[in-house]
């Protein structure tokens, strides 16, 4: 990914982002976002960018396999989140879903993930800690609740689902407070221009209608401008 799109889509909210590849690839349709309302803890940070890091948790019931099997796993986790070469986002998903009871992201764990260089999470569980979560690392999680219940590391490294959006480990994703999308890898080659096309164009709407005056003889030929530029 170059610098200038990277530092563009640190910039822009993750709506624009969908509009974006819908604008790349010139059509409507992509549907690969998350699919429900979602809780989104920033911590001082908006939007968070990088390449999928990705694994499986539970934790309503105890796991079934010894102790030091789970314990080796986790590490083994660990020492995949710790590998990091460029941005990148931790991707869980909670296999209790819809029913995540286990608050795996908290104080310790964003702590942890962002010293290892992770830009943040996206997950469908449970997070907690709110206000003591690491300093500029966002989290977007299914939910909000108290305890850790049983919660163990089931897989990583493999695809996972979260609220509808498949994410494969690599991909590159983009997530704020309205939700995630995967972004395409046919559409990254094209997406700063399409970005800055569709700012541009939402302009010729927007200027008018924040001018003092703006009535709707002004938003008719705005919107005729608008159509014209989209064509």
């Amino acid at each position: 990914m170059e610098k200038s799109l990277y530092e563009l889509l640190n910039r822009v909210d993750t709506p624009t982002v969908c509009n974006a590849i819908e604008v790349a690839q010139g059509q409507r349709g992509f549907a690969n976002f998350t699919r429900q309302t979602m809780q989104f803890a920033g911590n001082g940070k908006k939007v968070m960018v990088g390449f999928a890091k990705t694994a499986q948790i539970a934790a309503v019931e105890p796991p079934k396999e010894d102790a030091d099997t789970i314990r080796a796993r986790r590490m083994d986790y660990y020492r995949y989140m710790a590998d990091v070469n460029g941005p990148a986002v931790t991707v869980i998903e909670d296999t209790d879903f819809p029913n995540c009871i286990g608050a795996y992201w908290g104080e310790i764990n964003t702590t942890v993930h962002k010293g290892f260089g992770i830009s943040g999470v996206v997950t469908n569980s449970v997070m907690r800690d709110l206000d003591d979560m690491a300093p500029d690392f966002p989290v977007l999680a299914g939910s909000i609740g108290p305890s850790h219940g049983f919660v163990h590391v089931k897989s990583f490294d493999k695809e996972v689902s979260i609220c509808g959006m498949t994410v494969q480990p690599g991909d590159l994703l983009h997530a704020d407070q309205h939700g995630a999308v995967n972004i395409p890898k046919d559409v990254v080659p094209n997406l700063e221009n399409a970005i800055n096309q569709l700012l541009e164009n939402e302009h010729i709407v927007l200027g008018p209608a924040r001018e003092e005056g703006f009535d709707f003889d002004a938003f008719e030929k705005a919107w005729a401008a608008f159509e014209k530029a989209r064509a």
